[in-house]
């Protein structure tokens, strides 16, 4: 499933507010009655969900190379 279906919007919001998002989701999806109606709403939480897993790496990814470059700072000063 490709991100690219879902509104624009999304791609710009921070990780708490696709979290929220997301959850807001679950419990609309919980309280549903109607399965065919839930269909669509659990494929675009997926999709929801494969945008917050790639801004959740590369976040990683930044807190990752700051560290690095803060321990090469502290090491340099040896």
């Amino acid at each position: 499933m490709k991100d690219k279906n879902l509104p624009n919007d999304y791609n710009s919001l921070s990780l708490e507010e696709l979290t929220n998002e997301a959850n807001k989701m679950i419990k609309d999806l919980e309280e549903q009655k109607d399965l065919e109606g839930s269909i669509e709403k659990y494929q675009i939480l997926l999709k929801l969900n494969n945008i917050i897993e790639k801004k959740f790496q590369k976040s990683v990814k930044k807190i990752n190379e700051k560290t690095k470059e803060n321990i090469l700072k502290i090491t340099s000063k040896k």
